[in-house]
């Protein structure tokens, strides 16, 4: 390699060099893209948790009604160590207010699955 480099000549290097943006601008520049990223972000993940609730919500009151038919009422929570493991676990909730667990419906709840009669589960 040599040191001549044809596309630097007559460049001379000026000791009053500006960056073409100040301090401040670059400062507020990242903020506003913080702010756009959490706005994109944000939507999403709400979004994303309301149908994971109302899907866990709907496949619990799907196997209550299967397997606790005289259940006054069921619960679908996400618990990090349930009886089922890391995940939507789902209770079903007698006259006395007792929780009785009764499956777990994963990281991410499924919709319902019609079960035909004499087909085990």
């Amino acid at each position: 390699m040599t040191d001549n480099h044809p596309e630097l000549s007559g460049y001379e290097p000026n000791e009053n060099y500006r960056p073409l943006r100040g301090k401040h601008f670059a400062t507020i520049l990242r903020v506003v893209v913080v702010l756009g990223l959490i706005a994109l972000v944000v939507p999403g993940v709400l979004t994303t948790m309301r149908v994971a609730s109302d899907t866990a919500a709907n496949a619990c009151a799907t196997a209550v009604a299967q397997y606790y038919p005289f259940a006054v009422d069921f619960d679908a929570r996400f618990d990090l160590a349930g009886p089922g493991g890391f995940g939507w676990q789902c209770y079903a909730i007698d006259q006395n207010e007792r929780d009785t667990f009764v499956t777990s419906l994963g990281i991410i709840p499924s919709a319902p699955r019609q079960i035909t009669p004499g087909t085990p589960s």
